[in-house]
């Protein structure tokens, strides 16, 4: 019988560790991808992953940050005040790896508000792992769809669009408040 290298049994007995420990959560999501066609290496990845979901605290956005992330109130801001803590804050959130996606239709103002009002309170679990992203979609694509069809669509989906609703489309524009966000990879 060939010997394993040493990395592949230490793969396999970190696998083993962590399908016990994942044994109280199974569900149909360890069903959900064929284990058999990944290295041991990717397996373990991804029952980490899945873990780590099961453990996860599901906390307000505002208290993943210490000292809890607060935002001034926006009517004691003045306009170049508020950009520069936007933009903080959007840096901030993406420490904690939170990408804000679908922004460049919002004034800063709307976006800050956005934030203040709708992220920052989210309850969202809160994973740890360097890798995982949170994406914040800051359209919704069906209860804005002009907004989302004038500038996000592709022109594969405003094509599909036109033929499923036979409606006509709205002209696509230039974002009226592109911005710089960062952006994982």
């Amino acid at each position: 019988m060939p010997r394993m290298p040493m990395n592949e049994i230490d793969l396999i007995i970190q696998n083993a560790a962590l399908r016990d420990e994942l044994e109280p959560y199974y569900d149909d999501s360890l069903c959900a991808v064929d284990l058999e066609q990944m290295s041991t290496q990717s397996e373990n990845q991804y029952l980490a992953s899945l873990l780590a979901w099961e453990r996860a605290p599901v906390l307000p956005i505002s208290q993943w940050f210490d000292p809890e992330l607060t935002m001034a109130p926006m009517d004691q801001l003045d306009d170049e005040t508020l950009h520069s803590q936007l933009h903080q804050v959007i840096g901030r959130l993406y420490e904690k790896n939170i990408v804000l996606e679908c922004t460049g239709h919002l004034s800063d103002r709307q976006l800050y508000g956005l934030i203040m009002r709708d992220i920052l309170p989210s309850q969202e679990k809160r994973l740890g792992l360097t890798d995982a992203m949170l994406r914040w979609q800051c359209l919704d694509p069906i209860q804005d769809e002009e907004s989302w069809l004038r500038f996000y669509a592709t022109a594969d989906e405003r094509a599909e669009w036109v033929q499923q609703t036979e409606l006509r489309l709205p002209p696509r524009e230039r974002l009226p408040f592109p911005r710089r966000m960062p952006q994982d990879g």
